[in-house]
């Protein structure tokens, strides 16, 4: 039988899992949701988490009962001689002592009792964790912003596409009827070249767009942690998004910065710095290892030690090992005086932390505010000039107004058009900017 039907069916099936597995649309949330899994900064960040869980249990299994074993065999190529005086009157003999060949095999469990240091460590290890962990969570609260920023920024092309190309349509179409109202006699010339270097501008702002639109696609993609050049499609729309993301109850939130990423990476700082001036202090102490062997020995003229009938001579050894530092010289006072400086300095850095904090809060509320108030003011002034527009329009082929004038009014209509799509823009990454500074966000 024929395998191709199988292959033709595999190749189907792998198909499926691969689409299913990649996503080829996304609403906003889907995109944070998708991009918080598979952003390549937020993995690693990830990953740096399980390496500090595995550091913590290399701390921990330091202080716990170690084994070891070791095997030594030797071989004399030429044994040692040692003379041998019997009677007194001067060397006599000369003897070979021992055999050539030996092989001892030992096994040792040794113990820490007593060792500062350890005991700092295991704190450490605790706190790297919790750094880690917190890395992490400002990793994924930039992926997020970062996410909202390139997607607003497609959305932002996207639309203005659209405008532009409605724009090009409604000059174009004014230009033909001008035109043939100058070939008619009617309309100077100066009116088609009004209208001819309007749309060469507008005709120069859409490739623009055109291009920047395919790098706002690549800049998600990155962001999402996807091929640079998937074909993607966006679900949600600019100014949808953008009546979702006004909430002036953010701007009544707590300026409390305890809370925030910024403040806890900080504090996990003057921690970490008061736990190696711990350090340094335990160096100070002594420090207790006990430890417990049994060997096996044996001798042989030739290689007989892995024959039934070789002989072994066992032994076994208990010891306690305690280690006083008495003198260093002043290096253990000086590296204690550099660890609390560094505590010291971590100390002003947490307090100029909570400062920037506050400042960065006020600062960002300012900035959502006014790109509320913005929002609502260019909303106003596009109205406004999509009625003079179209006034200037009919005035002009009414015979009763300029070329000059229908041109300021266009241009002024395609400003107010940018600066609406502009400040929606600044509405929803404003909001994002905010949410990141306040860690009020809920990630997964």
């Amino acid at each position: 039988m024929s395998n191709k039907p199988i292959l033709f069916l595999f190749l189907f099936l792998s198909g499926i899992a691969f689409s299913q597995e990649t996503p080829t649309s996304f609403s906003l949330q889907e995109a944070i949701n998708y991009a918080l899994e598979n952003n390549r900064t937020a993995k690693n960040a990830e990953r740096d988490i399980e390496a500090a869980q595995q550091q913590k249990w290399e701390t921990t299994a330091s202080g716990l009962p170690q084994v070891s074993a070791t095997v030594n065999y030797q071989n004399f190529l030429k044994q040692q001689v040692t003379p041998v005086d019997f009677d007194g009157d001067g060397i006599n003999e000369e003897l070979v002592l021992g055999q050539p060949q030996s092989l001892t095999a030992t096994a040792t469990l040794s113990q820490k009792i007593f060792d500062g240091s350890y005991l700092v460590g295991l704190q450490s290890a605790k706190v790297y964790l919790e750094i880690s962990k917190n890395a992490k969570e400002k990793t994924d609260l930039e992926v997020r912003k970062n996410v909202i920023n390139a997607y607003s920024n497609v959305l932002l092309a996207e639309e203005s596409l659209t405008i532009l190309n409605k724009n090009i349509e409604v000059l174009q179409k004014n230009l033909d009827d001008t035109t043939k109202i100058y070939e008619n006699g009617l309309e100077e010339e100066e009116s088609v070249e009004q209208l001819q270097i309007t749309l060469s501008g507008v005709e120069s702002q859409l490739n623009n767009t055109t291009r920047l639109k395919d790098i706002a696609y690549q800049m998600l993609n990155i962001t999402l942690g996807i091929d640079l050049n998937s074909q993607i499609t966006l679900t949600d729309n600019l100014e949808t998004l953008t009546a979702q993301n006004i909430n002036l109850g953010l701007l009544e939130t707590d300026d409390s910065v305890e809370n925030t990423i910024d403040y806890r990476i900080a504090a996990n700082d003057k921690i970490s710095k008061e736990l190696l001036l711990k350090l340094e202090k335990s160096k100070y102490l002594p420090t207790l290892n006990a430890f417990i062997n049994g060997a096996y020995a044996g001798n042989s003229d030739t290689f007989t030690f892995a024959q039934g009938d070789q002989k072994w001579y066992g032994s076994s050894l208990f010891g306690v090992s305690l280690n006083i530092p008495i003198f260093s010289s002043g290096m253990r006072n000086a590296s204690t005086q550099r660890a609390r400086i560094n505590l010291e300095k971590a100390e002003a850095d947490l307090t100029e932390t909570e400062q920037q904090l506050k400042l960065q809060i006020a600062s960002a509320k300012s900035d959502y505010q006014l790109a509320i108030e913005e929002y609502d003011n260019k909303k106003q002034n596009l109205s406004l000039a999509e009625r003079i527009e179209r006034k200037n329009q009919t005035k002009f082929f009414e015979g009763i107004g300029s070329s000059f004038e229908l041109r300021q009014a266009q241009t002024q209509l395609y400003t107010a058009q940018q600066e609406f799509l502009q400040a929606m823009l600044d509405v929803i990454n404003s909001k994002a900017t905010l949410e990141t500074t306040l860690n009020t966000v809920q990630l997964n």
